[in-house]
């Protein structure tokens, strides 16, 4: 079923009483009980504290929980001058939906500046909202996206996927491109929402990546805001990050067939400026079960080594051979194989017109052996510390670009099975 709106009937009249507003506050919530009230009381102190001479609207977009989330919402009091706007949304289920509707709300109340922010945080303070909405309010900023100071095991999708193949790709420094927490303008939440890409992967995991790219590549003013540390609702990666890889990996790279002629052009990358908070911290440990993806990839290999054969070159998948023979305390997926599965697994999914999906599927156990690599190179660091590892990772994708253009072009050339 298409749907033409994410917002329903009774949300529209809501947003017709309020008629306009200076900043609208998104959060999208899904079975969320037990974090919302806290969020929105931070949301609420934060634009007391530093936008009180302006109006705002505060915009929970929910998913239909099945817990109490709408209930605690509606019954948590903003200040008196503020607007609170609880909705459930319309399509397809999933935070792209969700937030399609704060797009949609943003731009009929003409809002000056949108902020979104996850419901499950736990570390979110009233300076947040600052961070966030003062480079769009005072310094002329399109779109900003996060950096946070998260735990070394926290955020594997991105440190090992999402922040390489961003910053190679399309040449900006953007730390966290599927962060969850960001802020836009008027123009940018408009051009979102009229965007016909609400009943693909984009209404669910895949819609932070979408929009951080197409900030970029549309030529929007991007930056990012530093917001401290990042506690959530943390997931181990080898029990529960299996369908959001799937679906980042989907977007990712149907992206980079939109934007073909922008980033085949791009060498390099360069930092983008950064402002927000300054100061330092340990945020607190993520459990991960190595053991777990290891073992997760080890099956995976069983199952479908020889379809990687075809798939990969053979330099490889010799490399992956060797890391399915090591033993558990020696286990380690090399940066340079890994770059190349992520640049072979492009340019094959661009060559594959049908069962895209199936290939993403059958490369999961791959991206769980590349994170346990990751944990044991990482074992004795800090977090901070361990940020200068993926910061060389990413720079090998970035030294790496030319073989990615190079299978791109021959893989489109080549007869590849479906």
């Amino acid at each position: 079923m298409h749907y033409n709106t994410a917002i329903r009937s009774y949300t529209s009249k809501r947003i017709e009483e309020v008629e306009s507003a200076d900043i609208l506050v998104g959060i999208p919530s899904y079975n969320n009980e037990k974090t919302i009230a806290h969020v929105i009381q931070m949301v609420t102190h934060g634009l007391a504290m530093h936008y009180k001479d302006r109006r705002c609207v505060i915009f929970v977009a929910d998913g239909g929980s099945t817990d109490d989330t709408r209930e605690v919402a509606k019954e948590f009091q903003v200040k008196p001058w503020q607007e609170k706007i609880v909705s459930i949304y319309r399509g397809p289920s999933g935070k792209g939906t969700a937030l399609r509707s704060v797009f949609e709300a943003a731009t009929r109340l003409q809002v000056k500046a949108c902020a979104v922010v996850d419901s499950d945080l736990r570390s979110i303070t009233p300076d947040w909202i600052q961070h966030l909405l003062d480079p769009v309010l005072s310094r002329e900023y399109q779109f900003v996206a996060p950096v946070y100071l998260r735990h070394k095991y926290d955020a594997t999708i991105t440190n090992n996927i999402v922040y390489n193949l961003t910053r190679a790709l399309y040449g900006k420094r953007l730390r966290q491109p599927i962060g969850g927490d960001f802020a836009l303008s008027t123009d940018v939440a408009k051009f979102y929402a009229e965007q016909d890409v609400w009943e693909s992967d984009v209404a669910r995991y895949g819609v932070d990546i979408w929009m951080t790219t197409n900030a970029v590549t549309q030529k929007f003013r991007v930056c990012q805001s530093n917001l401290g540390v990042k506690i959530h609702d943390a997931k181990d990666p080898a029990e529960h990050l299996g369908p959001m890889f799937r679906q980042v990996v989907w977007t990712i790279f149907s992206l980079m067939e939109r934007f073909e002629s922008h980033w085949k052009g791009v060498r390099g990358s360069e930092p983008v400026e950064t402002f927000g908070y300054e100061g330092a911290a340990e945020p607190e440990p993520v459990k991960v079960d190595l053991e777990a993806m290891i073992q997760h990839f080890k099956i995976g290999f069983q199952q479908f080594s020889s379809l990687w054969r075809e798939i990969f070159c053979e330099a490889c998948f010799a490399g992956i051979q060797e890391a399915a023979q090591m033993e558990f305390k020696s286990f380690r997926l090399a940066t340079g194989t890994w770059v190349r599965v992520l640049y072979e697994l492009a340019a094959t999914f661009h060559s594959w017109k049908v069962n895209r999906n199936k290939l993403v599927d059958l490369v999961t156990p791959l991206y769980y052996a590349r994170v346990a690599s990751f944990v044991r190179e990482s074992w004795e660091m800090t977090s901070r510390e361990a940020e200068s590892l993926v910061e060389k990772q990413a720079l090998e994708f970035e030294e790496g670009k030319d073989y990615l253009i190079k299978v791109w072009e021959e893989k489109t050339t080549a007869q590849v099975p479906a």
